[in-house]
């Protein structure tokens, strides 16, 4: 097995060749799209800085090598600001991704410092701060990175309104191999009508990447260091959703789960991903949601390390890359990415028509959030989410599935499954969970399947089909209860 220190060190610190070799890799401009009218840096400026949004990670991203590459091209410091904001009295801001959002930012501010690169946490609203803390620092240009939510495009949106018009605003997408724009300038219906159109460009965007390296202009004017204990002791979030012990934040602990898993689970991924019983799965997936590690290096050294294991290779792949990439063309090209009103208008009309249909179990928010069904699978599932933070993939179909069963009405049943999905897994709040629950719950990315009660033409999954699969007492004796 290879050690963690040896594959740390090809990943985050190179050999002379290595460096020098990535220092000659080009940035395709595809990548980025100029969100301004003006494109070039404005004189006299003082920086260009980075405001990192949604890919938390120094080395392998797009955005702060871009921005790296126009600092250098001027002669300028370079900068990475964040912008710490916590929604009030929201049920979605627990502890659990925040504290392992500023653990994982923490790390960046250390990289940061042993690279001459300034570090800003600014708290507060995204409109307000960012264009007066870009005028009151003097930068010429600013680069962000991409996400397709509501949230992250209004923060863009605001920024954009209040820079300067001589301001170069900037957009890069770092967390798709292929930018979204590229891959397809459309929403696309499903994994077929999307995978030839990734697959092509593969060869052009899953490249190496260049280092990010130190940079050699200092800033005459310092960040002000963060005191990390206090910003992560006063965050008015909720902490009855408890932080996780096994996932640990940070690029250096994502690294060693991939390692893990190329070494350990990778060669049962293809025959084995959907046995919830089973050590298949990467479990990569909160790492690459908060941006700690990057789906284009995980590819890259899958590929590279798991030569011998080629069924799974392809298959995990394609999850990564072509149903991940799926579900940010989803958010990005249809406002409704988490509405009944998204869907497809054949699963729309089959779940009107259904509405109504008597359901043979009726369970509130509560309920179901406390695990009090009649199911002890879908009660297992639940508890393990709550507990860990990560369900099985395979048992998330399951379970949101149930859900549109057992709640009222298809708009109740999607308004849960995406409440629980985005309180507790550490991976929510993503274009992933949102579509996962859409897929289950409203057919997104599926087809019509034969007409049934209460799903209508919805895919169809119950207890019976579970146990074919699985052996699903092993997976209920672990995760509930005794006296369940």
């Amino acid at each position: 097995m290879r050690t963690f220190s040896k594959l740390a060190s090809k990943l985050q610190q190179p050999s002379s060749k290595q460096r020098k070799e990535k220092k000659d890799l080009k940035f395709n401009k595809q990548r980025l799209r100029f969100l301004s009218q003006t494109q070039k840096i404005k004189q006299g400026s003082e920086g260009v800085v980075y405001w990192m949004n949604r890919d938390h990670r120094v080395q392998d991203n797009w955005a702060l090598i871009y921005a790296q590459q126009l600092a250098l091209e001027e002669k300028l410091p370079l900068h990475i600001c964040f912008c710490l904001v916590v929604p009030q009295n929201s049920e979605l801001a627990t502890i659990r991704h925040f504290g392992f959002m500023l653990r994982g930012l923490e790390e960046v501010a250390k990289d940061c410092s042993a690279l001459d690169i300034q570090f800003h946490l600014l708290q507060g609203s995204v409109g307000e701060l960012l264009p007066g803390f870009v005028a009151d620092w003097s930068f010429g240009a600013v680069v962000t990175d991409f996400s397709p939510l509501r949230t992250p495009l209004q923060w863009v949106e605001e920024v954009k309104k209040g820079l300067p018009s001589d301001i170069p605003f900037i957009q890069v997408d770092a967390h798709n191999v292929v930018p979204c724009w590229v891959a397809s300038d459309k929403l696309e219906y499903s994994a077929r009508t999307i995978r030839n159109k990734i697959t092509k460009l593969l060869k052009e965007f899953l490249t190496e990447m260049p280092l990010v390296d130190k940079h050699p202009h200092t800033a005459l004017r310092t960040a002000k260091p963060v005191d990390w204990a206090e910003a992560l002791s006063s965050l008015e979030v909720d902490r009855t959703v408890e932080e996780v012990d096994w996932a640990k934040s940070g690029t250096a602990a994502g690294i060693a789960m991939l390692e893990s898993f190329i070494d350990l689970r990778l060669k049962n991924f293809a025959t084995q991903r959907n046995n919830p019983n089973s050590s298949a799965v990467s479990q990569l997936s909160p790492w690459i949601r908060f941006g700690h590690l990057s789906a284009q290096r995980v590819v890259l050294q899958v590929k590279c390390c798991g030569k011998s294991a080629g069924e799974s290779v392809f298959s995990f792949t394609e999850e990564l890359v072509v149903r991940r990439e799926l579900t940010d063309n989803f958010c990005f090209y249809n406002p409704s990415y988490d509405s009944v009103k998204g869907a497809n208008d054949w699963a729309q009309k089959t779940l009107k028509d259904h509405a109504k249909d008597p359901r043979p179990y009726v369970y509130t928010r509560e309920q179901l959030e406390k695990a009090q069904t009649h199911d002890k699978l879908w009660n297992a599932a639940q508890y393990q989410m709550v507990i860990e933070g990560k369900m099985h993939g395979f048992l998330r179909m399951y379970w949101a599935k149930k859900i549109l069963e057992w709640t009222s009405s298809p708009e109740g049943a999607l308004s849960i499954a995406i409440y629980l999905n985005d309180r507790y897994e550490l991976d929510g709040q993503d274009p992933n969970g949102f579509v996962g629950c859409m897929w289950s719950i409203c057919g997104v990315h599926d087809q019509g399947w034969a007409e049934r009660p209460i799903f209508g033409k919805i895919r169809y999954m119950n207890y019976k089909g579970c146990t074919r699969k699985f052996d699903v007492a092993q997976f209920e004796r672990k995760y509930c209860p005794k006296d369940l």
